[in-house]
């Protein structure tokens, strides 16, 4: 199958129509290029603030429940769009408040389409600093498999990609293919996730595929600047690039990044690669009984 990472701009919106104007754009060039399985970014919904007008866009506390106030346009026209070109698509993240957890606080949402309507969504496990400590954004209470016709499809949002009990408790869930929608300010963070997503493919011999948010927008509280580019991963073993990078996009180059994924090459690498990281994981356990510190004499 093809997939599509989005290597995702967010644009400043003075009415409804530009945001439905645009994301029919960005959905109608992958489907036409062939795509199955499009990945839009973490908080690519924060662009929806600028509906609220510049003083709630750039506060911190407005941004995030004017993001929210427009979840359910958002929702049905990404169903709309999925069921126009039978296709399946993970939405851009964003706040949802009125979780029954999270008391008064919104959780990082990603939510999941396919050609016949909303299929389930993710929420963010793993807080960063900054979310916790500014944004005062919550966790999500565990983990979900989309059981789907392109194959089990899991969700790592950004920082969770970067613990690997999450990826792995993904994997023997039966995942295939891992979305890792991701928005980080520096290089650095960016990075972060990369190595992150491109290790859960490595242990989990599955595909990752890596959205990220790219550009300025110095209108919305909290993603004044976002450094990213789109990538597709996989398992440097046989059958898949040597490299692991099916593909990759130009660093804060915006667009679509595409790949030819196959669930068989997920399946083969798995039984019989050159390694098998995913069946021997289990092999860890006993050593990690006998860790010893060995101290100069």
């Amino acid at each position: 199958m093809k997939v599509a990472a989005a290597a995702y701009p967010l644009d400043w919106f003075d009415d409804w129509s530009d945001y439905e104007t645009k994301l029919d754009r960005w959905v109608t060039e992958a489907a036409e290029e062939g795509a199955e399985l499009l990945v839009f970014p973490e908080y690519g919904a924060m662009e929806l603030a600028s509906l609220g007008g510049l003083a709630v866009a750039a506060d911190i506390e407005g941004a995030l429940r004017e993001a929210d106030r427009h979840k359910a346009g958002s929702d049905a026209m990404m169903a709309r769009l999925a069921a126009r070109y039978g296709v399946h698509i993970l939405a851009g993240s964003g706040p949802v408040y009125d979780v029954p957890h999270a008391g008064d606080r919104p959780v990082n949402r990603a939510s999941l389409f396919g050609p016949h309507g909303f299929i389930g969504h993710q929420d963010k496990a793993m807080m960063t600093r900054f979310e916790r400590e500014d944004w005062n954004v919550v966790a999500g209470t565990g983990l979900n498999v989309f059981d789907t016709d392109l194959g089990r499809i899991g969700i790592l949002i950004c920082y969770d990609s970067e613990f690997p009990l999450l990826g792995r408790a993904l994997a023997e869930a039966g995942v295939e293919i891992l979305l890792v929608p991701s928005a980080t300010e520096a290089l650095a963070g960016f990075t972060r996730v990369r190595v992150g997503a491109m290790a859960r493919a490595l242990e989990g011999q599955m595909v990752s595929i890596h959205s990220p948010v790219v550009g300025a927008a110095p209108w919305c509280y909290g993603m004044e600047e976002n450094t990213g580019r789109a990538s597709i991963y996989g398992p440097p073993d046989r059958g898949f690039p040597a490299t692991g990078i099916f593909a990759e996009g130009g660093l804060g180059e915006p667009g679509w990044v595409y790949a030819e994924i196959s669930r068989a090459a997920i399946a083969d690498v798995r039984a019989d690669g050159n390694v098998l990281n995913f069946r021997h994981w289990p092999e860890q356990e006993p050593q990690l009984a006998k860790v010893a510190l060995r101290r100069k004499t």
